[in-house]
């Protein structure tokens, strides 16, 4: 099959990028190297794929409708993996326009470019944080998620929405993957697990907001791209999954074990609680099980472990 991934060079669609090719797919990818972090990382990111015959990347932002255009006229993907979005509650607090702008204008053109070009299948990467400070837990699909509490979150949660337009005024298929803190190799540096790690083994102080007790379903990248890659046979009109752990670990518990495999205490500053971070994100992911075959494998314990070993590698 082949397929258009954008996002191609971040952490998630390199690691995807590298298991579809795998699998014997033609990955087509996309990504504008968006300055939020070092261009060196994803270039770095995507070098493996790069040597490959079945993998063409073009540089494009999608927010550029005509170049889009270009590029699904002339390759014809036969599904769209859409990865590509300005990331990170916090920074969208201090940026909301380029986050609509990039995220849900962006996200319009795709669907623009489908409907023109005769695609009508799609994955999309939406995200936990739709949840927001939601009082059940698990989180279910079926949830309300009219209350997010950073732009961010109301990005994804317009995506999700054009999604379901689509797919009713044009017999798309789509499914919505709520990713839940998706950690592992590759992870960006603005993440906590990355930031941490990098922190106590130099030394530095780490800014810790809150008393500890904030939680967070932490996924592995394996499990994450196990699901989207189930995902793909399993379109049949609009459908939204949690992909998660369905286990949480608390702020304080995290920093315990990264001490536990890198042999060093963390230097520590208690900061408030900041705007927009959400006190527990806990995935149901019972639908996903049934539907998707979805059963996450690599525990926190093994996942930090290894991961400190990958990181230190990088040195």
């Amino acid at each position: 099959m082949k397929i258009l991934i954008t996002g191609i060079a971040g952490f998630i669609g390199s690691n995807l990028g590298e298991r579809l090719i795998s699998e014997g797919h033609t990955i087509i990818g996309i990504d504008n190297f968006d300055p939020f972090y070092d261009r060196k990382i994803k270039e770095k990111n995507i070098a493996s794929l790069c040597q490959t015959s079945k993998f063409s990347f073009y540089e494009a932002d999608i927010r550029d409708k005509s170049f889009l255009n270009s590029i699904f006229a002339s390759e014809r993907p036969e599904i769209i993996i859409h990865l590509a979005a300005k990331a990170g509650v916090r920074p969208s607090i201090q940026n909301p326009v380029d986050y609509y702008d990039v995220n849900v204008m962006g996200t319009l053109n795709i669907l623009e470019c489908m409907k023109d070009n005769g695609i009508s299948k799609m994955i999309f990467a939406s995200s936990s944080s739709i949840y927001g400070n939601n009082r059940k837990i698990p989180f279910s699909e079926a949830d309300h998620v009219d209350n997010p509490i950073s732009p961010y979150a109301a990005s994804k949660k317009s995506c999700e929405l054009l999604c379901h337009t689509y797919c009713h005024l044009h017999n798309f298929s789509i499914n919505c993957l709520r990713f839940f803190t998706v950690y592992g190799p590759r992870q960006r540096p603005d993440l906590a697990i990355n930031k941490f790690t990098k922190a106590i083994l130099n030394d530095d102080i780490i800014p810790f907001y809150g008393d500890g007790t904030t939680s967070r379903d932490y996924t592995h990248i394996s499990d994450i791209i196990q699901g989207v890659s189930s995902s793909i046979n399993h379109l049949n009109g609009y459908a939204i999954f949690n992909l998660g752990e369905s286990k949480t670990i608390t702020l304080t518990n995290l920093i315990l074990l990264l001490e536990k495999f890198i042999e060093k205490k963390a230097n520590l500053n208690y900061l408030p609680l900041q705007a927009g971070d959400v006190e527990i994100t806990f995935a149901d992911i019972s639908k996903a099980k049934t539907e998707l075959d979805y059963y996450p494998k690599i525990s926190m314990e093994t996942g930090l472990q290894d991961y400190v070993s990958w990181f230190k590698n990088q040195s």
